[in-house]
């Protein structure tokens, strides 16, 4: 018998992205590929693009690149590279023909049966390249009647169709097509004849995204996303709940609920709400200690939605939050709705309710038609507000979008000055929003150790254990390091005499922020450690 085929997965882009990549790795995995984490040890490397803005393109196109190098070296095992993801679906035949190099560049459509594409490419063939379409168009207009629709969405299997099923490694002998011999089935989780989600963890962290839904219905002037990732379509709750107990029996400890909108969730299922009593359940999972929502949407939000993320046990107080702009008019050319009076109220309410919360944004400046006025009311809203963490984008056309269309566009090099003006005053409010934090408690899931050359602490025995409170999302907001005080140092002292506390990856740890530098903490476990 034949040894299997191998493939690595290079993911680039956002969490939604890491879904789909564990969606592929589980297809394939129990089509019978042998999963590894070098493209140089594999038979076919598969890239995941991002298509969002121009840096996360140029990005993905170096990366195929630099998967294509390896191919074409010897001494590697690599015969092929394949390019899928969202850049692949965007530009699909556009990117083929520029690209050459890649031996397929495949859209969404191919992921259900990915296996089969792979084994043609080598064998010497090149499926045809994606053609890309504005998958708004192929859902129903109406939210409610697309669930019973068969297509292709990322993470979902098919719209509305199938019951999760979840894949580690799977066992010799088990015939793919029976969803009753796969294995490793959550607790109530009835096998189902149809498309269902699989999934394959790529990593060890103790945190792991959790897909809630996928597109998005608003019209954002800016965004090409809708166009390439389609209309907005809902996971049946039971499915998340079905992937959570399995993403928690293999040591996750925080769930970071994704989508284009999660404000949304709920609404093509017949319920808006579905998110507030869906997030009760989740944080009641047994392993997941906590919840963490990301992509709401400042102008959907509901009272009662921010009352359960505020006072929920288990689930994070995190409002991640997308503003993009302060000035009204701008907004409005954005086609987005409030203005700083709104999004205060928002903010205010949710300190209220929570006032350790952490709440973060991204904001575009140099949007067509924005003035020096707009600019001063997005500065004097930023300085208000005092959010934990602020993303500033420089505006730039992205394709078939209406933005690229408007009058008024702000020259590059302006729009660059303001982007380096707005950089400038968040790095000091969100260091001064950090710096607040000194002397309160908070509870850090451990993910890594910095070892002394990574870090400015003296290590302790396993390094400078690293991590985040609950005010910190992954990967974009900012690190807490734990520390020991040597002696009877106060802790408002600040860092001076500590060294790294002992933690172990996956563990909780509650305690006390000692000092801050940008939007990073520096704490010192309650009780020591």
């Amino acid at each position: 018998m034949s040894a299997p085929r191998s493939v690595a997965l290079v993911t680039l882009g956002c969490a939604r992205n890491d879904v789909d990549s564990e969606e592929l790795a589980g297809r394939l995995e129990a089509a019978g590929w042998r999963l590894v984490d070098d493209a140089a040890e594999a038979d076919v490397a598969v890239v995941n693009t991002c298509g969002f803005v121009e840096q996360a393109k140029k990005d993905s196109i170096d990366t195929l690149l630099e998967a294509v190098d390896v191919r074409d070296d010897a001494a590697t095992r690599t015969r092929a590279v394949v390019a899928v993801g969202c850049l692949a679906e965007r530009y699909g035949e556009q990117l083929a023909a520029s690209l050459p190099e890649a031996d397929a560049v495949l859209g969404f459509d191919s992921y259900g049966d990915l296996s089969a594409s792979l084994e043609a490419v080598l064998h010497g063939e090149r499926p045809a390249s994606h053609v890309p379409r504005d998958r708004r168009t192929l859902l129903p207009v109406s939210p409610a009647a697309r669930q019973a629709s068969r297509l292709a969405v990322p993470g979902h299997g098919a719209a509305g169709a199938g019951t999760t099923v979840l894949l580690d490694s799977p066992p010799a002998g088990v015939a793919r097509d029976r969803s009753d011999d796969l294995p490793d089935l959550p607790p109530g989780t009835a096998p189902a004849s149809g498309p269902r989600v699989v999934r394959r963890r790529l990593d060890g962290r103790p945190w792991a995204p959790l897909k809630l839904a996928s597109g998005c219905d608003r019209r954002c002037s800016f965004c090409a996303i809708p166009a390439f990732r389609g209309a907005f379509v809902s996971r049946p709750a039971d499915d998340v709940l079905a992937e959570a107990h399995w993403l928690a029996a293999r040591g996750v400890r925080e769930l970071l609920l994704v989508s284009e909108n999660s404000t949304s969730y709920g609404k093509d299922l017949g319920d808006l709400r579905m998110l507030e009593t869906l997030l009760p359940r989740l944080a009641a999972v047994e392993g997941v200690d906590r919840v963490r929502v990301s992509y709401l949407q400042p102008a959907e939000m509901r009272p009662g939605l921010a009352e359960v993320i505020a006072g929920t046990a288990g689930v994070a107080p995190y409002f991640d939050l997308s503003f993009q702009h302060a000035s009204p008019a701008v907004l409005r050319r954005m086609r987005r709705f409030g203005g700083s009076a709104d999004f205060l109220t928002l903010v205010e309410r949710v300190r209220e309710l929570a006032p350790d919360a952490g709440i973060r944004s991204n904001v575009i400046v140099g949007f067509p038609g924005e003035t020096a006025d707009d600019l001063a009311e997005l500065e004097a809203f930023l300085g208000a507000a005092r959010l934990d963490v602020v993303g500033v984008f420089g505006y730039s056309d992205e394709d078939g979008t209406e933005a690229a269309t408007l009058d008024g566009h702000v020259d590059p090099e302006e729009v660059g000055a303001r982007v380096a003006r707005v950089s400038a005053l968040v790095d000091e409010l969100v260091a001064q929003r950090a710096e607040d934090r000194i002397g309160c408690v908070v509870n850090v899931l451990v993910e890594e150790h910095e070892d002394g050359e990574d870090s400015d602490l003296p290590p302790g025995p396993a390094g400078v254990p690293v991590g985040r409170a609950a005010h910190q999302g992954p990967e974009v907001d900012g690190l807490t390091r734990l520390v020991v005080l040597d002696g009877d140092a106060d802790p408002g002292a600040g860092v001076a005499g500590a060294r790294g506390a002992s933690a172990a990856v996956g563990q909780f740890v509650r305690a006390v922020v000692v000092a801050s530098d940008g939007p990073d903490l520096v704490a010192c476990p309650v009780g020591g450690s």
